[in-house]
């Protein structure tokens, strides 16, 4: 398969970041499935890629973009620092996480509690585009616990967006920083699209991406009607094909052959033999989900 130079990061269509699933491999996997989808790695913190190894974590195929770093962490200097690094390994976009509710996320102080300190994800985000010269986007909830309210969020968005911050994806729902594990606060906080729909409206300078339970092509369209772009998550981990007739839906591209798929993907792991088996194998598990054999072929991936 051949890829566009440069595909862009306007596109109507996006893949969430995901920890331990949208790694390397699985954005390869996508990208044979969806030639126009945004990419976003997993959530590498700022910390690691300060300290870690840069090489290993920074890794990724040309042939995956656009694809989007999202980075967490709250201190603007060490932010700045992982943001140069990104853009010396050839990232054109930067996304910070103001959406996970993870326990460890917290005592890092990033993720969703960041939404209650949106001075602090404004100069993460100003300090990031200084020191990389890329855009740099945010990706949030709708609120946190008992601060929820339209006003709470306004307020939020207003104080980022000044700090050059014109891309906002949102989870449509809030977070519940203590009580639920991150697995509940996926579908347990009520869903509300309603309430990204009106922030689009009240915002239309703003680019609004929506997040959220999107597992069809009907509701991707419906979404489409009220905001920029949709990003769909964890059905693209269960159901990786979804992802190619979203693309056909919204591009016209043909849908491709399952079996050729995963071909391309085998040939292109065959170039990681270092790389754990289990690692490159689990992104073709449901290649064929909701067809005749499906499960013989997730045990055939073994």
């Amino acid at each position: 398969m051949k890829w566009p130079a440069c595909l862009p990061f306007d596109a109507p269509l996006a893949v969430a970041p995901m920890l331990d699933v949208t790694h390397r491999h699985c954005r390869f996997l996508h990208r044979l499935l969806s030639p126009h989808a945004v990419l976003y790695t997993e959530m590498i913190t700022s910390a690691a890629l300060v300290h870690g190894n840069r090489d290993r974590l920074l890794a990724f195929s040309p042939n995956e973009q656009p694809v989007v770093l999202q980075l967490g962490g709250s201190d603007p200097v060490q932010m700045a620092q992982a943001s140069g690094h990104a853009a010396a390994a050839g990232y054109r976009e930067l996304n910070i996480n103001v959406g996970c509710p993870s326990d460890r996320v917290q005592a890092g102080r990033f993720g969703a509690c960041l939404m209650r300190e949106p001075e602090v994800v404004a100069a993460c985000a100003r300090a990031m585009h200084q020191a990389s010269g890329l855009p740099v986007t945010v990706k949030t909830r709708l609120g946190v616990d008992d601060d929820d309210s339209d006003d709470f969020l306004r307020r939020f968005i207003d104080t980022v967006a000044s700090a050059g911050v014109t891309h906002f994806i949102l989870h449509a729902r809030k977070a519940y920083l203590k009580g639920l594990s991150p697995k509940e606060n996926r579908t347990k906080p009520p869903i509300q699209y309603e309430r990204v729909y009106r922030l689009k409206a009240e915002y239309p300078a703003l680019r609004v991406t929506l997040n959220g339970e999107i597992s069809t092509v009907a509701a991707a369209r419906e979404h489409l009607r009220h905001v920029d772009a949709v990003m769909v998550g964890r059905e693209a981990w269960h159901n990786p094909y979804f992802l190619a007739e979203l693309d056909h839906a919204l591009y016209g591209t043909p849908l491709p052959d399952r079996a050729v798929v995963a071909e391309r993907y085998r040939a292109y792991a065959r170039a990681y033999p270092n790389d754990s088996p289990s690692l490159l194998v689990q992104p073709l598990h449901g290649l064929y989900h909701g067809q005749p054999g499906a499960r013989a072929w997730r045990r055939s991936q073994y």
